[in-house]
This record gives C-alpha cells, structure tokens and sequence, in this order.
C-alpha cells in the first residue's frame, strides 16, 4: 500500500502561499480588463432589447396597416352599397321602401366616414410609431458603436493578457494539487471573503498584511516557527512571516 507523503506545516504554508501569489497574478490580469467584461456583457443586452423593440415596432405598423386596408376595403363596399340604393330610389313604389333606402343610405355614410376616422386616427399612429422606430434605429446604431469600441478595447488586452492568464491558471492547477484539501477548502472561503482575493498574507510592521490589525510579540514569535497554521484574529486571514513568504517564488 502505498503511503501518502506527509506535509510539514512549512511546507504546507509554502504550498498555499504559490497559489495565493499565481491567483493575485491572475487578479492583476482581471484588474486590467477592469469594467470592461461586464461593460460589453451589459450594452448586449441592452442591444437585445432594442432590438426586440425595433422588432415590435415594426409588428405593430404591420399591424395597423393591416388595419388600414381592412378599413379601405370596408370603404369599398359601402360605396358599392350606395351606388345599388341610389340605382333602386329610382324603383320605389311608396313611401315605406323610400324611407327604407334612405335609412340604408345613410347608415352607410356613416359607416364611410366612421371607417375613414378610423384610417386617419391609423395614420396618425403609424407616424407616432415610425417616429419611435428611428429613435430605437439611432439608439441602436449608438450602442453597436460604443459595443464595438469596448469589444476592441477588451480584445486587445485579452490578446496581450491571454498567454500569461493561460500559463498562471496552469501553475494554479499544479499548485493546488500540492495544498492539504482542508486547508485549500479554508483557503478558497477566506479567499471569496474578500474584494481583493487575498487569503494569505505576510506579517507587516508588526501587523497583518491583510487588514493591518496589529500582531501581539509572541504571536509573531508562533508565526515565524511554523508549528501551526496561524490566522488573524481580526480578519481571519492565514498568517505567514515575511521570510518564508519572500522564499516562495513564481515562475
């Protein structure tokens, strides 16, 4: 059976102290993109919906045009209608048939001019849209440049970032295998605790690195003899002296 390497507690700070400099490697390379991922990611959704509402617009013009011909055609009709009535007043044997074609004559005037309210009022509305639709059409065209303009800010960093941020999440990988499972558990929640990422970190004038609580004499003292992990009592942050910090180097 093969007997699983044990650890000291130096070298499993050592361990974690490589993983913690490689991610603060990383983090610097995030630092550089900035705002950007999140800049891009924000103006194409806002480009999505403008183009849903561009999309709409055009819908609901379609829509009222249909309207409009459906008016049109009813228009047709009517005037059909009278054309008949007007052909069979000549026809009309007493007052009740006269009367009759009268009321039909001028129900259908009234269908004429309520159907041609309606096609104005259409009308009306169509402009109101296309007036919006060539707002959503510059807005649109303004995001897509300024879309654009980020996309070239973000691919040039990414361009000159890519192969370092490649080599780092590679160490990173490596480094962790070699970090006790427990204390890279602890490591990796101390770790999201914090804007900055920072987990680890080497004692400071006589304080922590992390959130500069100063250190007691003869904590420092536990510190430097690497017997126990050792963590800020402020913070939480895990603990080492400025040698064995300096001793670990990146590649």
């Amino acid at each position: 059976m093969t007997k699983l390497k044990e650890y000291s507690i130096q070298e499993k700070l050592s361990s974690l102290v490589a993983v913690q400099k490689i991610e603060s490697k990383l983090d610097e390379l995030k630092v550089l993109k900035g705002e950007l991922p999140i800049e891009v990611a924000d103006l194409e959704d806002e480009i999505q919906g403008l183009h849903s509402r561009h999309t709409r617009i055009e819908e609901e013009i379609n829509g009222i045009n249909e309207f409009i011909e459906q008016k049109k055609e009813a228009i047709k009709e009517s005037q059909a209608l009278l054309k008949k009535y007007e052909k069979q007043s000549g026809d009309v044997k007493n007052n009740r048939e006269y009367e009759a074609i009268n009321k039909e004559v001028e129900d259908q005037e009234l269908n004429v001019k309520l159907f041609q309210k309606h096609i104005k009022d259409a009308t009306d509305e169509i402009s109101e849209k296309i007036l919006l639709l060539d707002k959503a059409k510059k807005a649109l065209s303004n995001k897509e440049g300024v879309l654009n303009g980020k996309k070239g800010e973000l691919e040039k960093i990414v361009a000159t970032t890519e192969k370092e941020e490649k080599h780092f999440n590679k160490l990173a990988l490596e480094a962790k295998e070699e970090v006790d499972e427990r204390l890279l558990t602890s490591y990796v929640k101390i770790r999201n605790s914090y804007r900055n990422g920072l987990a680890v970190v080497q004692l400071e004038r006589d304080a922590c690195g992390g959130c500069f609580n100063a250190i007691p004499p003869q904590k420092q003292s536990e510190i430097k003899q690497h017997k126990k992990i050792m963590v800020c009592e402020n913070c939480g942050r895990i603990l080492v002296d400025g040698e064995l910090h300096l001793s670990v180097k990146i590649k």
